[in-house]
């Protein structure tokens, strides 16, 4: 039994079209158990103290994933090895290079960052008092097993994805989820808030074992070794870097408001992280899946001016055409999403409410932000990595000002008071969180623009079409969030509310109503991304050829 299933895990897909339905299914099945991990957070913990911990302890075991597993990420190592196939010797002295250096930082990384780690959790959660950073300290600490073991995962995953292992290399977040998972429904109960932490470490583990076999019979067996190529290193180091720097930029401005966060009430940093989980789906399935398959072309491109503007124009309106509805949808349905996936057992109607008015504020900047990723990899494609990091730097700094300024000065403004009434939550007492997706979002906005500035002034970049899909997609988006906001009050008389199934009625009918609605002003427009879209369906998309996440 244990041999058969050795054989499908090991089992290759070299078929596009079967390698392209399994990245799918299992993307989206770990979107969902990622969705049902937060019902499960929210549910049986509930926003408060325990909950603000945890959360709070993930951040610096995840910085130093950020920060140094990425330096050997599938996207920088796959092409070295790609070079080495055909050499396999070669090909495992350069494996065995990469895994004793990295292996060896993360490892020396964890157990620095273990006795400084008192330290880290003062400047983290300041607002905490003692027995809450004590808690955050005792599961930061446990938890730096999980960078460990996510990095040598990451690795793993190049030998994986050379080989075509697409099954167990898509795997592997389901499994990660599905620990975490683990730890909130089982270990929890038995062990209390350490249970949260031992689920983490499960769920990094089942990532990074379920590739063991393969890695194995491929015999690509790592091993330690002294004889480094350091030049090779250099090489790595030098290429996955400028990606490193704006992944960790973002990291840091995310600490950055957790800290602020960490003053205000019991339960903050609950919401903030549940709403921008949230935000962060239509992100991924827009922003990330565009981005991600536009960069190899850009790449390529990048000599041929006009095919790489037409390019990076394609994605620009793509992303546009899909993401301002969403956007807009976002906003007005933001209770029902809100209420459906969370709502439940210890997570209240307030903690709804303001979870709600969170995910709005994030969602304001779900278009400039998957720009920003497209924006992004265009520089990178040109080989021009200080820029972006630049403006990412400006942009994060920006984001902290907008965040001290909105909780230092403008707490009881006309401003603040006008966005609590406009999202219904002006009778809560713990709104002051608030202030920080805004801060978020006009960050990434002005991120977005800044980008957009110097792409074009750096590359000479002609007018895409951009304003014409945009001006497009917002009138249709508007007319969408007009009829959602109709229909969500017509169907509040019909559905009873009081139940999960009503809810997800009104706004699964109000949603459905919404996009009808929009996509056929696009069509009175005679919106050229709704054209194409009809022309991929009417052929046999399923063949294009995949692209690898990042």
């Amino acid at each position: 039994m244990v041999k058969r299933v050795l054989n499908f895990l090991n089992k290759g897909q070299d078929g596009i079209n079967q390698a392209a339905i399994l990245l799918a299914i299992f993307a989206f099945l770990a979107q969902i158990l990622g969705l049902i991990r937060d019902r499960a957070l929210a549910s049986i913990i509930g926003p408060g103290t325990t909950l603000d911990v945890y959360y709070a302890a993930f951040k610096i075991p995840d910085f130093i994933f950020i920060s140094v597993a990425s330096l050997s990420s599938v996207m920088v190592l796959l092409p070295f090895l790609a070079d080495k196939i055909n050499a396999k010797e070669e090909a495992n002295r350069f494996f065995n290079n990469i895994f004793s250096v990295f292996s060896g930082l993360l490892i020396l990384t964890s157990i620095i960052t273990f006795f400084i780690m008192p330290v880290l959790v003062k400047l983290i959660v300041p607002g905490f008092d003692s027995e809450a950073q004590k808690m955050t300290l005792d599961l930061s600490r446990i938890m730096l097993l999980s960078p460990i073991f996510l990095g040598l995962s990451t690795m793993f995953g190049s030998i994986t994805q050379l080989f075509k292992k697409f099954f167990v290399y898509s795997l592997s977040p389901v499994f990660y989820n599905f620990g975490i998972l683990l730890g909130v429904v089982w270990f929890y109960k038995m062990l209390g808030i350490n249970g949260l932490a031992i689920g983490v470490i499960l769920g990094a583990l089942l990532h990074f074992a379920i590739q063991i076999p393969i890695i194995y019979k491929l015999n690509f067996r790592p091993r330690i070794t002294f004889d480094i190529n350091w030049l090779e290193i250099k090489q790595v180091v030098m290429i996955s870097l400028p990606r490193t720097l704006g992944l960790a930029l973002n990291s840091i401005t995310l600490i950055i408001l957790l800290a602020f966060a960490s003053k205000m009430s019991a339960g903050s940093i609950s919401i903030f992280n549940l709403a921008l989980n949230l935000k962060t789906v239509p992100l991924t399935l827009i922003g990330i899946s565009y981005s991600t398959a536009a960069f190899p072309t850009l790449t390529i491109l990048i000599n041929e001016k006009e095919k790489f503007f037409h390019e990076l124009s394609l994605a620009g309106r793509q992303i546009i055409f899909w993401s301002l509805p969403a956007l807009v949808l976002f906003i007005i349905l933001r209770a029902q999403i809100v209420r459906v996936i969370l709502g439940a057992g210890l997570f209240s109607w307030d903690d709804t409410r303001l979870t709600a008015a969170a995910l709005a504020l994030f969602a304001l900047s779900i278009t400039a932000h998957s720009l920003v990723l497209l924006f992004t990899r265009a520089f990178y494609a040109g080989q021009r990595t200080f820029r972006p990091f630049l403006i990412n730097l400006i942009s994060a700094f920006i984001t902290v000002v907008f965040a001290f300024a909105f909780v230092k000065l403008l707490k009881n403004s006309e401003v603040i008071i006008f966005i609590k009434a406009l999202l219904r939550v002006g009778d809560l007492s713990n709104t002051l969180i608030l202030t920080l997706p805004l801060a978020y979002s006009i960050g990434t906005i002005i991120n977005c623009l800044l980008l957009w500035l110097f792409l074009k002034r750096d590359f000479n970049v002609p007018g895409l079409g951009l304003f014409r899909t945009f001006s497009q997609s917002a009138v249709a988006a508007f007319i969408a969030g007009v009829v959602a906001y109709l229909f969500l009050v017509i169907f509040g008389k019909i559905f009873n509310l009081n139940t999960l199934a009503g809810i997800f009625a009104q706004g699964f009918f109000a949603g459905i109503l919404a996009i009808l609605a929009g996509v056929s002003m696009l069509f009175f427009l005679g919106n050229q991304e709704l054209k194409n879209i009809i022309t991929i369906l009417k052929t046999k998309f399923w063949k294009t050829k995949v692209v690898i996440s990042e």
